[in-house]
């Protein structure tokens, strides 16, 4: 018997139900099968009960790996090995991922050069490490009427920032904060 083989309850080892949609092992329903695979003499449609014996003396599960195809597509294989090596697939999927870290740089509408300067020091090394940069001017109390002042500085980080990173989106104000992103530059 297969690791994958329910028992009489309907479950499988360990209670749990399949949860991946594929049916094995007596929950096939079609009568005739398609078999491909490593495990099997020779490749080819068997009924259902010719298909479960192979499976049985090979003393693995009988998997469905295509319902929709006429006949259903089924491999031999142990269930248990095959769900493994799934979870480890995803997982690594998901290790490989690229994770998008936003730094924040902020300044005042009046900030002045050396100040500048500093931050636009920060932004590169940020840019280079891969990091997007998210420059943001706030505006405290009526220092809202220096808005274009703010804009003019975020397009001049920008254009500064050019050789290491590209702006996404021009100068937005969004409530008392004037916001633009900017993206590294991939590296060829």
């Amino acid at each position: 018997m297969g690791a994958g083989r329910p028992n009489p309850n309907g479950q499988r080892p360990g209670g749990k139900k399949d949860d991946d949609g594929l049916r094995i092992n007596e929950e096939i329903t079609a009568s005739q099968l398609r078999l491909v695979g490593d495990n099997i003499p020779e490749p080819g449609v068997y009924s259902r009960s010719a298909a479960l014996r192979m499976a049985e003396e090979l003393e693995l599960d009988l998997v469905e790996i295509s319902a929709k195809a006429d006949p259903p597509v089924c491999k031999i294989l142990d269930y248990q090995k095959y769900l493994y090596q799934q979870k480890k697939k995803a997982k690594e999927m998901k290790a490989n991922a690229s994770k998008v870290v936003i730094k924040e740089i902020r300044f005042g509408p009046n900030t002045d050069e050396h100040d500048f300067q500093f931050k636009l020091k920060h932004a590169k090394e940020f840019l280079q490490e891969g990091s997007k940069v998210k420059s943001s001017v706030f505006f405290r109390g009526r220092s809202i009427v220096y808005a274009d002042q703010g804009e003019k500085l975020l397009l001049r980080f920008a254009l500064e920032l050019e050789d290491c990173g590209r702006a996404e989106q021009m100068p937005k104000l969004e409530g008392k904060r004037m916001i633009m992103m900017i993206a590294p530059i991939k590296k060829k």
